[in-house]
């Protein structure tokens, strides 16, 4: 795996520098300036491009822009309403652009209205130190009350309902503002959040959109994009829904195996493929991560290693943003599942053998906690969980005592 770190441009606390001093190989970045739906520009590129290549003091980092994450799909495009033709033709411009730009891996996500979503983004841990939640019943406080979608009651069961009832209304008008604030973020890195009215908007042009309407979207989507990937060398890879299950009343496409081997077939091509997040499709109890590995592994252009522990088994529910080898999912034999499939490409000769990988998120511990990172993204935290991981590869694929060919 070619070891990857994510930055959000100059803004972001965690330099090229610090990047350097962790050991990473290359840079997961995007244009997070640019609002949905506008074209990304050479120049733009390019001036992205000078900013990893150089250190602090001037000097040559010796790193480049390997990933994009994310070009994002706007929402015109999932509704098929508005200007979603032209977000289309701009997005295929886009497209040209970084691939003359030389890069070769775009990662995105088709999900409705809100992307990953959290109800609290600095959630204390055992440790002391703070992590990422999703709490179902949080989540409903909104839905049901600050939000008050029509129908919302609905979607949940009477226990959510009656714990949502009871922790709304020992919620300060303050703490209703941070919860509907976390809930509706958007996109890590992204200058867009969503106000209420503006979610409720969204709402509103979706309707009752059903599942395989969304899905028939994503395929039209696919339809126009993948021939220009194919032309210009771009390898697309589909993030998971995050979490991966049904929110606001709106389906969800991309949160199993069956919803990626559908996606893969429907418009059937070596760039369609997937960036395999262990992190979101851990977080539902029947997603079986190394097995999704091994069998979807040919498709698998990028990936995020990150764990979680949930609350109970239930297939829509809470959970945190564990240690990097301390959640759910079995990171040993996820790991060992990726170098499987990389030995088998290398000896394919395929030359895209080495897969991206980022320690994907990370709590905030030590010094993280008094920096204020962007929430899921501190130094500290992701350098532990790119060391715990190193440990793992190097173990695996050591000649003697690692995985036998």
């Amino acid at each position: 795996m070619k070891q990857t770190w994510r930055w959000f441009g100059p803004a972001d606390i965690c330099s090229i520098d610090d990047m350097l001093m962790s050991g990473v190989e290359g840079v997961v970045s995007a244009l997070h300036h640019v609002p949905n739906g506008v074209v990304w520009s050479p120049e733009e590129i390019r001036k992205r491009q000078q900013q990893i290549a150089t250190r602090k003091d001037g000097s040559p980092s010796g790193l480049a822009w390997d990933v994009i994450e994310s070009l994002p799909v706007s929402e015109d495009i999932k509704k098929q309403k508005n200007d979603w033709r032209q977000h289309i033709e701009n997005y295929k411009v886009s497209m040209r652009n970084v691939a003359e730009a030389g890069l070769e891996v775009l990662c995105y996500n088709f999900m409705p209205v809100l992307d990953w979503t959290r109800t609290e983004l600095r959630y204390e841990v055992g440790s002391g130190g703070t992590a990422m939640r999703f709490d179902i019943n949080d989540f409903a406080v909104f839905d049901i009350h600050i939000l008050q979608r029509r129908g919302a009651a609905e979607d949940f069961s009477e226990a959510v309902r009656s714990e949502a009832a009871r922790r709304f209304q020992g919620l300060s008008d303050e703490q209703r503002k941070v919860l509907a604030r976390n809930v509706t973020m958007g996109l890590p890195g992204s200058t867009e959040s969503l106000t209420i009215a503006e979610v409720q908007a969204h709402l509103d042009e979706y309707g009752q959109i059903s599942p395989d309407q969304l899905r028939q979207h994503f395929v039209d989507f696919l339809s126009e994009i993948v021939p220009v990937a194919e032309e210009v060398g771009l390898r697309l890879c589909c993030h998971p829904d995050d979490p991966p299950f049904p929110l606001l009343g709106l389906p969800r496409v991309m949160s199993t195996e069956a919803d990626y081997a559908y996606m893969s077939g429907a418009v059937n091509s070596p760039v369609n493929g997937i960036t395999l997040c262990s992190g979101s499709l851990g977080a539902r109890p029947d997603n079986d991560l190394p097995g999704m590995m091994r069998r979807l592994g040919d498709k698998v252009h990028f990936l995020h290693l990150r764990n979680v522990k949930k609350d109970t088994g239930d297939l829509v529910g809470s959970f945190f943003e564990a240690e990097h080898l301390g959640g759910d999912t079995d990171m040993v034999a996820l790991i060992a599942a990726i170098v499987a499939e990389e030995r088998k490409r290398k000896a394919a000769g395929r030359s895209d053998h080495q897969i991206p990988m980022r320690p994907d998120h990370g709590q905030d511990i030590l010094d993280d906690l008094g920096r204020r990172s962007q929430p899921g993204y501190p130094t500290i935290g992701r350098m532990k969980g790119l060391a715990e991981l190193r440990g793992v590869m190097t173990a695996i694929e050591h000649s003697e005592f690692g995985l036998k060919n």
